[in-house]
């Protein structure tokens, strides 16, 4: 058995250009397949955010339209409430790199507000991406590889092939107008091999020990990138 980290958002917000909180924390099915794919195979998860705090979901991702309808948001919400490890997060500053097995970031946008600024995220990011051990970021969590950075400033992810939610899907979501930065973008800035796939399609990306999806429909096969990588 191995012993996985989720690294989570710990807000409720994302602040739009003209300073607008938009409503958000993480993605349903982002946090519910990989966690039922590592538990189904016999692995311990243990969730963490930056001050410990119990992360939200967001709404939409309980929706409808999210989940093929009513009867998938019903079961979505049923999924998400036998997470009880989401209900008891540990602190972000007192996790130790060396007691996990593979780290994992689901998305949402949450993770525009505070990991892709979060040093101690970033600084996790960099043991575990050095340490070889299988790490997974999905949708909008790759906005937490922005925060990983060396003693010179450089990303440490720079040159290394990833994907994430893409310029075109945010632009279909109704808020790549609305935002402060893009993710695609900032992440090509960043120095990184940023391929993208089809909107909306299951797309991953494996570099070494980094595995990165693309949205919400890649988390179940990245879930099974780390579980071969854990094999």
């Amino acid at each position: 058995m191995s012993k996985i980290l989720f690294v989570m958002t710990g807000v409720d917000h994302w602040t739009l250009a003209d300073g607008t909180k938009h409503p958000t924390g993480f993605w349903a099915e982002e946090a519910i397949a990989p966690y039922r794919a590592f538990k189904a195979a016999g692995h311990e998860v243990v969730v963490a955010t930056p001050g410990g705090v119990v992360p939200t979901v967001d709404a939409a991702s309980l929706g409808p339209e999210a989940n093929g309808g009513q009867e998938g948001a019903d079961e979505a919400a049923a999924a998400l409430a036998s997470l009880g490890e989401i209900r008891n997060p540990v602190d972000l500053e007192d996790v130790r790199p060396a007691d996990y097995d593979a780290v994992f970031y689901p998305g949402g946008h949450g993770p525009m507000e505070d990991l892709a600024v979060d040093a101690t995220s970033g600084r996790l990011l960099v043991d575990t991406l050095r340490s070889g051990k299988p790490l997974g970021v999905v949708c909008h969590a790759p906005a937490a590889l922005l925060a990983a950075t060396d003693a010179d400033g450089a990303n440490v992810f720079a040159g290394r092939e990833v994907t994430a939610f893409s310029n075109a899907e945010e632009t279909q979501a109704g808020l790549a107008d609305r935002a402060k930065w893009l993710l695609e973008t900032r992440l090509v800035e960043a120095g990184l091999d940023v391929r993208i796939g089809e909107p909306w399609a299951p797309h991953v990306v494996v570099d070494g020990n980094l595995v990165t999806g693309q949205n919400p429909a890649s988390s179940a096969p990245l879930a099974a990138e780390l579980l071969k990588m854990l094999a």
